[in-house]
């Protein structure tokens, strides 16, 4: 998978995620795959028990079917995923 900033159009659940960092100790290492996304949260499923992040305090890294690990800014992800797809994206380089 080639990695762009294109990535926060993506469908996240169904993925694997895990959050890397965040303010909130208890959040960090936390993950599973995502069952559910909305304008503020990711609910991931591990070991039959459910979890919910908040996006903007957190930065995760996702696994892509294909193997590839992307590290992603939640701030970048806050909103709804059906408008995240009109979003236009500012390139940086």
């Amino acid at each position: 998978m080639k990695v762009t900033p294109e990535i926060i159009r993506y469908e996240f659940i169904g993925t694997e995620g895990k959050v890397a960092r965040s303010p909130h100790e208890g959040y960090v290492g936390l993950g599973g795959k995502v069952i559910s996304e909305t304008k503020n949260t990711f609910t991931f499923l591990k070991e039959g028990k459910e979890k919910s992040v908040i996006k903007e305090s957190a930065v995760f890294n996702f696994k892509f079917d294909d193997g590839t690990v992307v590290e992603i800014d939640g701030k970048l992800l806050v909103g709804r995923p059906e408008d995240r797809l009109k979003k236009r994206i500012k390139r940086l380089w």
